[in-house]
């Protein structure tokens, strides 16, 4: 199997202390080697061993491929009119979905999965290497199922969403749709997922009715993680702690309580910022969960009506400008916390022994994510070895 070096690297974000300076292990005048799809040497330049092939990268720097760890990519038509009504004065309330619901159930197969590749493309083309992504937009056991079975041809991070609202179909008995997401659509759906999740919220699915549907996912082996307290304060965030979900994403609105929980648990805050922006809502407070101790992870939040946008680079920039975020904190939330978020050690750090995921950025600084927002940086992707851009 051929060998690569990638040298000339003026500033290599590798994410393990370990190896660098600072917690982002930066290490200047770098190289990495890859084998296979693996990383296998990450060093000083001068020191870079004999390899098969060699990369300039001709004085760019270099971080770890982005994890997005929260989108909502199998959906047909757009919310543009929504949009174009929020941003004249209407309030964001999660009733929209139904309409992206309608749009889905009417598309066909391939036009969805046209649509997801679309997606997936245009974020590799801004660094984005692992990607996770739901269904919950068909809100029947087929049309959740066929979302899940497209997804998953796409990528290893699915997620059953049957609870992201209450089905049009059930909506004068919630309770008999809280049994089929628990019933009929999970046996149909588990098969093809990773992890099960819930909006947990006003509009949406109350803490009770949440927690039954975690807990049945949970029985068939699926990973919770909850969409929480995005648009009030609820108890997303504690019945996601307690049931030792991955992630708790949103966490826009919370109590000193809610914090103590998110630090002093395992379960990541994955914090949206695309959506406060396309939402024109109140920003999560990232400086108050790190310096209590929490895990953060950054991600897009990628779908039609409240966040559409597939940038990683962009949210960085959100996060420092808005969140109260430092740019080596942002960098490392969009990659070892979405990681971190997906429970994987594979990804987000560029280490021997991990995946070769890499970004090369037109610039010599991570810092420049946050520094030129809006500017299109990456120049050269590496997913599992492979130079995908």
């Amino acid at each position: 199997m051929a060998t690569t070096v990638i040298t000339n690297i003026s500033s290599l974000v590798t994410n393990d202390p370990s190896l660098g300076e600072g917690p982002l292990g930066l290490i200047q005048d770098a190289a990495v080697v890859v084998d296979g799809d693996r990383v296998a040497w990450v060093g000083a330049s001068s020191k870079a061993p004999a390899t098969d092939n060699r990369v300039d990268a001709e004085g760019r720097a270099a971080l770890p491929g982005f994890v997005d760890s929260h989108s909502h990519l199998v959906f047909a038509g757009d919310r543009t009119a929504e949009f174009n009504a929020r941003m004249s004065g209407q309030s964001y309330s999660a009733g929209g979905i139904r309409t992206t619901v309608a749009a889905t159930r009417a598309a066909t197969d391939e036009a969805l999965e046209a649509n997801l590749v679309r997606h997936i493309r245009e974020a590799l083309r801004q660094g984005t290497t692992t990607l996770e992504t739901k269904s919950g937009y068909g809100l029947t056991v087929e049309d959740e199922a066929r979302a899940l079975r497209i997804a998953a041809a796409h990528t290893d991070e699915v997620t059953y969403l049957g609870a992201h609202i209450v089905s049009p179909d059930y909506a004068d008995d919630p309770a008999a749709y809280v049994e089929l997401v628990t019933g009929a659509m999970l046996d149909a759906c588990a098969p093809h997922a990773r992890w099960v999740d819930v909006f947990c919220e006003r509009g949406a699915f109350d803490g009770d009715q949440a927690r039954t549907i975690l807990t049945a996912g949970a029985a068939r082996g699926l990973i919770p993680r909850v969409h929480a307290n995005q648009l009030t304060y609820g108890p997303g965030v504690q019945l996601a702690v307690e049931l030792g979900a991955a992630s708790a994403d949103h966490c826009t609105h919370l109590t000193d309580a809610d914090v103590d929980a998110l630090a002093g648990g395992d379960t990541v805050a994955t914090l949206l910022p695309g959506a406060e922006f396309s939402t024109r809502a109140q920003w999560p407070d990232a400086r108050r969960l790190l310096d209590a101790g929490a895990t953060v992870a950054l991600s897009t939040d990628c779908n039609p009506g409240s966040s559409y946008t597939s940038s990683m680079p962009f949210c960085v920039a959100l996060a420092v400008r808005d969140m109260g975020m430092t740019p080596d904190e942002a960098v490392w939330s969009a990659t070892a916390g979405g990681a971190a978020a997906l429970r994987r050690d594979d990804i987000g750090r560029i280490a021997p022994g991990a995946l070769a995921d890499l970004a090369l950025l037109d610039a010599p600084s991570h810092v420049h994510l946050a520094y030129r927002p809006g500017v299109p940086l990456v120049s050269a992707v590496w997913r599992r070895g492979v130079r995908e851009v």
